[in-house]
């Protein structure tokens, strides 16, 4: 809280002042609770904990920690992310395309229109593929597939591409992962239980997971790899 609204927030009547406390210390207690730890294919991570997109509260908070571990383990190498989202939560150095969002080091292309001179030792993408297409008019529910099979043709030899993606808010999209249309080398689940504790469970038991749109958070996600030979 800057100068301004802490002075603005002291001038005010005590029952307002009252009730702007008390939602500071019920915010300050659930950055608190999330400092806790989740599992993830056998490793220990910590909550991600961001004021931006509520990430403390929804699956950024374990999407981000997945993301960056990915990213440490190919320090160094060719990186490209598909949709913006690391960089508004942490320093960004890699190559990034997003079709609609205009920020500086983001190259605004269609993905599957996307043609670097090069190829990428990791591809990460953080809910974003299941946008692809759908967010178009007329929608097209199959881009997604194309999608994924362009950015494998862009990875390197032995390099990998890691996605997530919140299951129930576009079913067309999970459409493509039961039918088989999009097939990930390697699949994992996460699955939101009270609160916002996560757990790693089989990819089964999430299927038909629905989207919490009032909340404006997932109840589950795949994190699907593909590793090219």
């Amino acid at each position: 809280m800057d100068e301004r609204s802490l002075k603005k927030l002291l001038d005010s009547p005590p029952e307002r002042v009252k009730k702007a406390v008390k939602r500071l210390a019920v915010a300050a207690s659930r950055l608190r609770r999330q400092s806790r730890t989740f599992t993830f294919r056998g490793r220990e991570y910590e909550y991600f904990a961001h004021a931006y997109n509520l990430a403390w509260r929804n699956e950024r908070a374990v999407e981000i920690p997945i993301a960056l571990e990915y990213l440490s383990a190919h320090s160094g190498q060719s990186v490209l992310e598909v949709g913006n989202v690391l960089s508004h939560y942490v320093t960004a150095d890699h190559d990034i395309v997003d079709k609609y969002e205009v920020a500086r080091g983001v190259l605004n292309e269609d993905v599957v229109d996307y043609s670097p001179q090069k190829t990428y030792d990791l591809i990460i993408s953080i809910s974003t593929l299941e946008h692809v297409g759908d967010d178009e008019t007329p929608p097209d529910h199959r881009k997604a597939a194309r999608a994924v099979a362009h950015l494998v043709d862009l990875l390197s030899p032995g390099g990998e591409m890691v996605a997530t993606v919140p299951l129930g808010l576009y079913p067309h999209f999970d459409r493509l992962l039961e039918s088989g249309e999009i097939t990930f080398t390697e699949n994992y689940a996460m699955k939101r239980e009270k609160g916002n504790t996560w757990v790693q469970s089989d990819i089964e038991s999430v299927r038909g997971a629905k989207y919490s749109r009032y909340g404006f958070r997932a109840n589950a996600l795949v994190i699907g790899v593909i590793k090219k030979g």
